[in-house]
Order: C-alpha cells, then sequence, then structure tokens
C-alpha cells in the first residue's frame, strides 16, 4: 500500500494510490493516527477508502506526509562520510550514531522551502526514511525488521554554515538542522520491497537528486554500512521508539552539495538560493519536489557575556 496525506477542501484527509490515482479516505483520521493503529488499521484503511474520492495524481494536492513524534537521523553512508572528511573517525564504525532532528519541521512533498534566516550555505541531502509501525523497546535485530512499517523518501535540508559552527561544541548539529524536512510523497509499505530487501535486512533502491533540472548526485540504500533493522534495535535500545517515528538513513553518497564543495570545487554548483528547485526520486516510492524561497530576515541574538567566576578560595 501507498499511503500518503492529501489537502482537501474539508481538511487533510488521508490518501491511497490505486495506479494513477489517489483514493481519498472520507474520515479526517490523520496519517499518524493510521499508523499507530497497527495492521488493523491499515486494513481498515484499504476496505474504508473505496468509499471515498477518487482523484487523478496531477489534481490531488499533497500536504507534509505526517508528523512524527521524533527523527533520529543516521550516518549510515561510508562514502558520504569519506568524501566529507580525510579520514572516517573510527567511532563511526562502533554503532550507528544518529542526532535528533525536528518532527515538527516537516514539509510536503511539493511544497516551497525557506532558506533559513541568516544562511550563506543552504543544502539538501537525499536520504531514505523508514517508518515505524509499532512502539518497542530493547529489540533484537530480527525483531526490529517486523516494526518498521514502511519506507519513504526523506531530505535533510541543512544550513552547512551553522552546522559547521555547531560541530565545533560537544552538542551535535541544532539549528543547522531545524527548518525543514521533506518526507514524501508516498509512505510505501514494507510488503511492497519483498523483492529488494533481503533476508539479511538489505535494502536495494536507488536514488537519486536534480538541481534545477541537473542530476547531481545518486546512490542504492544497498551501500549503507548498517540496515534499518539493525539502526531500530540500536535505537530502540534502553529506551521506547514509537510508532510513527522515523529513522532517516543519512545522506547518500554524492547526495548533497556539500560533498560536491569538497571533492569538485571547481565546478561545484553554489549554496541552494531562492528560486533553486531540488527534485529527489527513488525507485518504488516515487518523487519529491521542493522550490527555494526567501526566509524570514534575522533578529540578532547577542553573543554570550562571561559569567566566569573563580573557584571558592582561589584567588581573584
Amino acid at each position: 500500500m501507498k499511503l500518503t496525506t492529501l489537502l482537501t477542501p474539508d481538511g487533510p484527509r488521508v490518501g491511497v494510490r490505486d495506479g494513477d490515482s489517489v483514493r481519498v479516505l472520507p474520515t479526517p483520521e490523520t496519517l499518524l493516527q493510521v499508523v499507530e493503529g497497527g495492521q488493523e488499521a491499515l486494513d481498515d484503511v484499504a476496505r474504508r477508502v473505496l468509499g471515498g474520492a477518487v482523484l487523478p495524481l496531477d489534481e490531488a494536492v499533497f500536504g507534509p506526509l505526517l508528523q512524527p513524534p521524533s527523527i533520529r537521523d543516521y550516518l549510515t553512508y561510508e562514502n558520504h562520510v569519506t568524501a566529507l572528511m580525510d579520514e572516517v573517525p573510527e567511532g563511526w564504525f562502533a554503532e550507528p550514531g544518529f542526532y535528533f532532528s525536528n518532527p515538527v519541521a516537516v514539509v510536503a512533498p511539493y511544497a516551497p522551502v525557506a532558506v533559513p534566516p541568516g544562511a550563506q550555505r543552504f543544502d539538501f541531502e537525499l536520504e531514505l526514511g523508514a517508518v515505524v509501525g509499532k512502539a518497542c523497546s530493547d529489540l533484537s535485530v530480527a525483531e526490529a525488521r517486523e516494526h518498521i512499517l514502511g519506507f519513504t523518501i526523506l531530505n535533510d535540508w541543512s544550513a552547512r554554515d551553522f552546522q559547521t559552527r555547531e560541530l565545533t561544541l560537544p552538542l551535535g548539529p541544532s539549528k543547522s538542522k531545524d527548518t525543514a524536512t521533506t518526507l514524501g510523497p508516498w509512505l510505501v509499505t514494507a510488503d511492497e520491497f519483498a523483492d529488494v530487501w533481503d533476508e539479511d535486512g538489505v535494502l536495494s533502491l536507488t536514488s537519486q537528486v536534480f538541481l534545477n533540472g541537473k542530476r547531481t548526485g545518486g546512490d542504492s540504500s544497498a551501500h549503507m554500512s548498517w540496515t534499518f533493522p539493525e539502526m531500530l534495535a540500536y535505537a530502540s535500545r534502553g529506551t521506547v521508539v514509537r510508532a510513527g517515528d522515523v529513522l532517516g538513513s543519512g545522506t547518500c553518497g554524492t547526495g548533497c552539495l556539500g560533498e560536491l564543495w569538497k571533492t569538485s570545487p571547481d565546478t561545484a554548483p553554489a549554496p541552494l538560493q531562492p528560486g533553486d528547485v531540488v527534485r529527489m526520486e527513488t525507485e518504488g516510492i516515487g518523487h519529491i519536489e521542493n522550490r527555494l524561497v526567501a526566509g524570514p530576515e534575522v533578529h540578532p541574538v547577542p553573543p554570550a557575556r562571561s559569567r566566569r567566576t573563580h573557584p571558592a578560595g582561589s584567588p581573584s
């Protein structure tokens, strides 16, 4: 099944793809609520959507796919790490590290995306996203596979100039990843990928990205150094992962401008500007396409005020 969120005159509605059309669920539950309802809810949607309106795909208006409880974004493509760093850190090999992105910043698959206030080096990042179907904790890798509902395209928009400053602190990315994450256009259930998702958990889907109509990169998810079940098992360790949570693969090899700025500085495209159009395609899922627009003005925040004091008893 391929599910999405549509914007209709009656408000957001769950849509289900049917060939070159999309069927609209007549009741107002969200896609997140459907995901939280598990297989029973999915089966119920498949039945009830037959009584809803039918729209040609080119008349459908897509909204944000869902508002996940959390987004964990990983760093699983060694080629991406190698392109950005002179040497892959030893710690990268130890475990599938991730950071938390902003779950309320999800934008629709064809909506405009604003350049963050003050950003001078805005970038796209081509990823695959997995959506968790059942709440879970302390899963084994084998158990984790059964908790992955399906997959979608993910664009992890990044302000590289902000990120460079933030990574000097012992905190990880923050405002550099805070403005937008594109998901969509479909949440495609895992059963549709049975022929490309092997028994070891390796998913083989090819993705590519285009900037203003020109292909700039692409890769296969088969090159991920951890599988999605391994990533979910790690995420669930010692905590609860909820239904609807999103796991991002991390940027694939050649999937962002940041790599090109490092490896091909003389020919790489400039940082994203208003008017640029970024299109990402993944086999079996479809494509997303966002046009950049100008963001709001920057409201200055002062630098830190030094409040350092001497330890008690030490000379002043």
